[in-house]
């Protein structure tokens, strides 16, 4: 039963992961501090200050961030953003990565670890939860209008991957948010109810869920959460499929590497899937209108049918920018050709953070 519960829930996770999780002490102190020497994924911007932060969000849980600043910033409180993902990730990699550039272009930016992730706070380790994980954009917007040096009324969100869908969510009920731009966006409910491109048939979902309650027995019974052991090794076969690989390429090897990161070394709660089969985050998609969104995807990218679908099904003003040749992972680091378009990114907030 417990390999089921692998296959059924895990099949359609972003990417594969490691071994099971150790908790974290959850941070109380909202105070910034210097950050100390530890591995990131890119190299800090000789033109930037990148600061340790805590916050807490509606439900009492400590998030930890990093707080990006321009080291020529003058005395007007400038724009800011809120950045996280990918799905999986830490901000150490992607999330921090984009708000080192954002931070070099003249803005103020927070790269944080969601709930139950990271150097976040929340017990057990690695849930996910469609609610919870959209309340993460928003204490990232309360702290960030608590900033002397932010103008709270020139505040956006940049949302990657699985985090491309909570900052949605987020953004259609959050009305102090100005601008939304995604790159690499899942819907990560819809991948989990649904499959990939949709094909998951609805008693297969009732059979993942029916062993996913199961799991529930078991997990109350030992008091904590079952992990999954080893649901993708640290070496690939070469049978995987393409993206797989190019997870792989990303999170397993130096060029992306975390060691806190759940992609990269560690599994999510198999429990976590229920709440995210069960709550769909996009219904008021619309209602971010009349704010402006910003769909970035590869041309390549096996989730950019996803991108095109919310383009489709929201109201003006948006925008849908197609990376030629570029695929998934390479929106989270610029892959070998630099596909990240900051510059474009940079040109959207300017312009509608006013």
């Amino acid at each position: 039963m417990k390999k089921m519960i692998i296959l059924s829930a895990f099949v359609l996770m972003i990417l594969g992961q490691g071994c099971t999780p150790s908790g974290e002490k959850e941070k109380s102190a909202e105070i910034s501090q210097p950050v100390q020497e530890e591995h990131y994924t890119f190299e800090l911007s000789d033109k930037v200050i990148r600061e340790k932060v805590t916050f807490r969000n509606r439900y009492g849980i400590t998030l930890a961030g990093d707080l990006y600043l321009p080291k020529k910033r003058g005395n007007e409180p400038l724009p800011a953003l809120a950045i996280c993902g990918a799905f999986g990730a830490v901000k150490e990699q992607s999330s921090g990565l984009y708000a080192n550039q954002m931070a070099e272009r003249g803005f103020i930016a927070l790269a944080f670890d969601p709930s139950y992730t990271g150097e976040s706070g929340g017990e057990p380790r690695n849930i996910a939860s469609s609610d919870i994980n959209t309340e993460d954009f928003s204490a990232a917007v309360d702290f960030l209008g608590l900033q002397k040096m932010v103008d709270r009324n020139k505040i956006g969100v940049i949302g990657i991957c699985g985090f491309g869908g909570f900052a949605l969510n987020a953004v259609a009920a959050d009305k102090r948010v100005k601008a939304v731009a995604t790159t690499s966006l899942y819907d990560i409910p819809r991948v989990y109810s649904n499959g990939y491109n949709d094909k998951k048939t609805l008693e297969e979902r009732t059979k993942m869920l029916e062993l996913l309650s199961l799991q529930r027995w078991e997990d109350a019974e030992n008091g904590t959460p079952k992990y999954d052991a080893k649901p993708n090794k640290d070496t690939l076969s070469g049978n995987e499929p393409q993206f797989i690989k190019d997870y792989f390429d990303y999170y397993k090897t130096p060029r992306g590497f975390h060691s806190r990161s759940i992609n990269s070394n560690g599994a999510w709660a198999n429990t976590s899937a229920m709440s995210l089969i069960n709550m769909q985050i996009l219904a008021h998609l619309k209602e971010i209108s009349p704010r402006p969104m910003l769909l970035i995807a590869g041309e390549n990218a096996h989730s950019r049918y996803m991108s095109e679908d919310i383009y489709k099904l929201a109201a003006e003003p948006k925008e849908l920018m197609i990376i030629p040749n570029a695929v998934h992972v390479d929106l989270y680091d610029g892959g070998a050709k630099n596909y990240i378009p900051f510059d474009k990114l940079e040109s959207f907030f300017k312009t509608n953070l006013k």
